[in-house]
């Protein structure tokens, strides 16, 4: 009687739906849903995820961003420094073949590359130090503001740690879950990631021509226009609020720009729409006129400050280029 006892206990054991020992709300039906979708055996996924760590400094750090809480002199001064310019000066001589191939194939300026290779890691000396499963967990089950978001990404991130056969457990990367050399959230790992040295992985990791190459791959998916500019520095007479307010979408005409009395002298001629931003410097607020090629930037990081930022640095590793023996 005992045996068959302890039979049933066993089969009950075994048949009863999956419980993830865990501190994240919600994650069995998580898992329920990526096993229904996608096949992911939620038996194998619960001991995983019973090793995931909830981190309270993820949360502090994403209530933070840098983009949110400086103004644009002091975000400057984090970027447009000598270390990193000479450092993009390096990596562009390190990898000049694969830049060039990047321009010519996807129109993308080499500088741009670079400059944001510099500003996102370093060019590939700090990827970030939290495990990815951890940051995107995190946001997902205990970051309401943005939970969704965080949720498909963690969705994304398991499907391609299954597509390229990695660990889930083992990968690096930022606060917020991003990854590799060019700090690819996982959905635009699988979307843009390119196997640029054709070497059989998209390794954005370790491979500094995969993320040339996706990077080029990015920006041009996202309306990269070739051999077109990226911003220009204007004067104002009076300040347009409603054009500041729109966001950095080109939807401005130049006609409506000279009706407000900016001026477009710095502007190149043509018929594409703009948009206006404004910076705020020691002294009081300067104003851009920024084109689709600046807009396409911020598409990797929706701050203006931010496409500045890749845009001056870009500028500036240009310039040092041709200064070097």
């Amino acid at each position: 009687m005992k045996r068959q006892i302890l039979i049933a206990v066993f089969m009950l054991v075994f048949t009863l739906p999956v419980q993830a020992e865990t501190n994240l709300p919600g994650l069995d039906e998580f898992l329920a849903e990526m096993e229904q979708k996608h096949g992911l055996d939620s038996h194998e996924m619960a001991p995983i995820f019973a090793k995931v760590e909830v981190k309270s400094s993820i949360l502090k750090a994403i209530s933070r961003p840098a983009e949110k809480s400086k103004a644009w002199h002091e975000y400057r001064k984090i970027f447009i420094t000598k270390k990193r310019i000479n450092g993009g000066v390096v990596f562009w001589q390190q990898h000049a073949e694969a830049l060039a191939k990047a321009e010519q194939e996807f129109g993308v300026p080499a500088e741009i590359i670079v400059a944001i290779l510099g500003v996102e890691t370093r060019y590939g000396g700090n990827v970030g130090g939290y495990r990815v499963v951890d940051a995107l967990s995190t946001l997902a089950f205990h970051y309401p503001a943005r939970s969704k978001f965080f949720r498909s990404e963690l969705e994304h991130f398991l499907l391609l740690t299954r597509e390229e056969n990695m660990s889930i457990l083992a990968p690096v990367g930022s606060y917020a879950g991003a990854m590799g050399l060019g700090q690819f959230m996982p959905s635009s790992y699988r979307a843009y990631a390119v196997d640029f040295d054709m070497d059989g992985q998209r390794d954005i990791w370790e491979n500094p021509v995969d993320a040339i190459g996706s990077i080029a791959n990015y920006l041009g998916r996202h309306g990269w226009v070739r051999n077109e500019s990226i911003a220009h520095k204007t004067s104002i007479v009076e300040v347009p609020t409603a054009m500041l307010e729109k966001n950095t979408k080109p939807s401005i005409t130049r006609d409506e720009l000279i009706q407000a009395h900016i001026s477009i002298e710095n502007l190149p001629a043509g018929e594409d729409q703009v948009a206006l931003i404004s910076l705020t410097q020691k002294q009081g607020e300067e104003y851009w006129i920024t084109r689709q090629n600046f807009y396409s930037i911020t598409r990797y990081n929706h701050s203006r400050m931010y496409a500045m930022a890749v845009m001056q640095l870009a500028e500036a590793i240009r310039e040092n280029c041709g200064k070097q023996p």
